[in-house]
């Protein structure tokens, strides 16, 4: 008696993969699917001024609270001395008076830095 293994299998002209052909009642697999081409998306920022404002203001008001929480927990009374004068004022306001001092300066430097920058733009 022979089997099927002893006889070499001849190809089925049928077949266009040169697989073997699918027994009846079987599952067959999936015939994978070419992706779609993908559609160029535009980059469009969601970045409006109104939305930098915003979040300017949460972040302004945020430091605010954090100040006034310094400020009430520092109520202490310092003596303050500057030049010739001579006053008293709770501790946490004298430390935001020398921080708006600061600023200014700052503010100040940068500003005179800016009209330097726009003579020599416009000179060139």
């Amino acid at each position: 008696m022979s089997t099927h293994a002893e006889h070499p299998r001849e190809p089925d002209p049928d077949l266009s993969h040169g697989g073997r052909a699918p027994q009846p009642g079987a599952p067959t697999a999936p015939v994978p699917k070419e992706p779609a081409p993908k559609t160029p998306v535009p980059n469009k920022s969601l970045s409006t001024r109104t939305g930098y404002a915003w979040t300017g203001l949460v972040a302004g008001v945020l430091i605010l609270v954090l100040l006034l929480i310094f400020i009430v927990q520092n109520l202490e009374q310092v003596q303050v001395h500057f030049f010739f004068w001579e006053f008293a004022l709770p501790l946490g306001v004298t430390v935001l008076l020398s921080m708006i001092g600061g600023a200014l300066v700052m503010a100040s430097v940068g500003g005179v830095r800016i009209l330097q920058l726009r003579r020599a733009a416009k000179k060139s």
